[in-house]
């Protein structure tokens, strides 16, 4: 089934038909439709036009012109979409992309607020803006008064065993490696491996219950994990990064500092590859606080 997510975003503009989508699954094509029902929540049609409306807000924010974003994500005619986004996002694709930075000012005083009481931060965690178990980018906030620290590097491509995580970001994904992926990890003899977590989703766009989190570890040729674990290739190639030491609870203001305060005035982008936490030997870091790197793939503009 994951095979079959991966495959939904990777051809948004393209014909995806439960038949097709049934043998990417192995599932025979007379269950297939129930089967994903069951297991996500939502039908395929439902799931494959939520994905699309919300890769192409993205694309917009990004400032992508309305027709081009259209037919990136599926829709035959900017007529289709644009009625299709206002039923979803309550206004036009040019209103959503010109309304982008009051948006964006708006979600990041949310946050702040939250973190500034911590009453409320635990009420609301399902709408915390970050990805992973935690980290933090060298700077305590989006109003920090060290500068962030990136480095723009390349990096190579990782195999990596993953296992997925579809609910809200926050504490429960702090729960899922401990109770779910670290035991696996040290189970397999990779305590020293390199660890990843992908968090596909946006948590201001996409609902919280429908987030998508992968907790990978990096594996060596020939090694094929079993289970409930998938086998993947994360992408190498140049990305943005930054290292980060601190406590869990910080992680949402420091990823959209990077995101929407450093990244726009790079000169460079955002691509179509994940953006990643990359945990060296995560086994040895205790104590409630860690170092990992946060990673975003870019490219010039």
């Amino acid at each position: 089934m994951n095979r079959v997510l991966d495959y939904i975003d990777r051809n948004l503009d393209g014909q995806l038909d439960l038949p097709g989508l049934a043998d990417i699954a192995n599932f025979s094509r007379y269950h297939f439709h129930r089967l994903f029902a069951a297991w996500m929540g939502e039908t395929l049609g439902d799931y494959v036009r939520r994905r699309r409306l919300e890769v192409a807000a993205h694309k917009l924010a990004a400032g992508g012109a309305v027709l081009e974003v259209a037919l990136s994500t599926g829709f035959g005619s900017g007529e289709a979409f644009a009625r299709a986004f206002k039923l979803r996002f309550g206004s036009t694709p040019t209103e959503w992309r010109n309304n982008t930075p009051a948006r964006i000012a708006a979600w990041l005083a949310e946050i702040d607020a939250q973190h500034s009481n911590p009453d409320q931060a635990n009420s609301k965690h399902d709408q915390d803006g970050g990805g992973a178990a935690g980290e933090h980018l060298g700077s305590n906030n989006h109003h920090g008064a060290r500068k962030m620290e990136v480095k723009v590097i390349d990096l190579p491509p990782a195999r990596i065993a993953y296992r997925r995580h579809i609910g809200p970001y926050g504490p429960a994904i702090g729960q899922f490696w401990d109770a779910t992926i670290m035991p696996w990890i040290l189970g397999n003899g990779l305590a020293h491996a390199t660890c990843y977590g992908i968090g596909h989703d946006d948590p201001s766009v996409t609902p919280a219950d429908k987030c998508r989190y992968d907790a990978c570890v990096e594996i060596p040729e020939g090694f094929e994990p079993g289970g409930q674990f998938s086998v993947a290739s994360l992408p190498g190639g140049r990305y943005a990064v930054t290292r980060y030491t601190g406590s869990p609870r910080d992680i949402g203001p420091v990823w959209n500092r990077l995101m929407n305060e450093w990244l726009p005035s790079s000169g460079l982008q955002c691509d179509e590859r994940p953006c990643f936490e990359r945990y060296e030997s995560l086994a040895t870091q205790t104590g409630g606080s860690f170092t990992c790197d946060i990673c975003i793939p870019v490219k010039a503009l």
